[in-house]
């Protein structure tokens, strides 16, 4: 630090530090302990920050903890989680099912508020791709790159997937791409299950519209949430399965995250092999 430097130069090299290091989402330096909001889903209180402060929330006594009865006299745990698009989320469950278009369907995620994500996220990255295509590829979630653009699958991840596709004979034409989750995870995290739970019903959905032959899993996050697994990858990739999507069976396999793909070029091999069964397969339905 020289002499020369004044507070403003300080904070923008500061800034430039974090974006070096990777730190490109604000998120709270203490967790949250959603259970205590008992059946408010995460994001259902967001609201952009108005012109007036907000006054200082009043401070709580934090109760005494009860003492804890031995695990022969606990009763089950309850959850009482409702259900991801629920009427109060902003969006009706039969408002899903009345949806007409793709079109439809996005201005529906505009209005839902069941998902935590969507609190933090610019924007919401629905699809790309063609509306109705033979091959649906289902990844995790948004990265950076899709968050700014709005689009699943834009950034180096997303530009290796299109080679990879490419090489097999397809492009935007014939594939219709999105994740389980439409909004980015603070810090490009996994999503939970409980954010691709609540965006199930809107999948499901979009399923209908595309009609695929062929759904292509990438990556451990969307295989198991699609094919209901508890194996990693590894072991799921590469396997042909049936899997009931928008209330239509279908074939489905999973292969790699370009992600993963591009921090581990040895592993291109294995995905090589799993677009060529995908191509066979699509070739046969024709």
């Amino acid at each position: 630090m020289s002499a020369q430097d004044t507070p403003s130069k300080l904070a923008g090299r500061l800034l430039a530090w974090y974006a070096d290091m990777g730190v490109d989402a604000a998120i709270q330096s203490l967790p949250v302990d959603w259970l205590s909001r008992a059946d408010k889903p995460p994001g259902c209180d967001f609201s952009m920050p108005g012109s007036e402060p907000a006054a200082p929330a009043p401070q709580r006594e934090r109760p005494a903890r009860p003492m804890v009865p031995p695990p022969a006299a606990r009763a089950p745990r309850q959850f009482t989680g409702r259900p991801a698009a629920a009427a109060e989320a902003g969006v009706p469950t039969d408002a899903i099912a009345k949806a007409h278009t793709l079109a439809d369907l996005k201005g529906l995620l505009d209005r839902f508020e069941g998902c935590g994500l969507k609190a933090t996220a610019k924007n919401l990255c629905f699809y790309r791709g063609a509306e109705r295509a033979p091959l649906m590829i289902v990844g995790e979630a948004p990265g950076r790159d899709e968050d700014i653009a709005g689009k699943p699958f834009v950034g180096r991840a997303g530009m290796l997937l299109d080679k990879m596709l490419a090489a097999i004979g397809l492009d935007e034409s014939s594939v219709h791409i999105t994740n389980i989750v439409y909004w980015r995870p603070p810090g490009n995290r996994t999503p939970t299950p409980q954010e691709a739970l609540a965006c199930r019903p809107f999948l499901e959905r979009q399923a209908q519209f595309v009609a695929p032959k062929v759904v292509l899993a990438l990556g451990g996050a969307a295989a198991k949430q699609l094919f209901d697994v508890p194996d990693g990858i590894m072991r799921v990739r590469g396997k042909w399965r049936e899997i009931e999507l928008g209330g239509t069976k279908i074939r489905a396999m999973a292969t790699l995250h370009p992600a993963y793909l591009l921090r581990t070029p040895a592993a291109k091999g294995n995905a090589w092999r799993d677009l060529l069964a995908v191509k066979a397969a699509l070739k046969a339905d024709q």
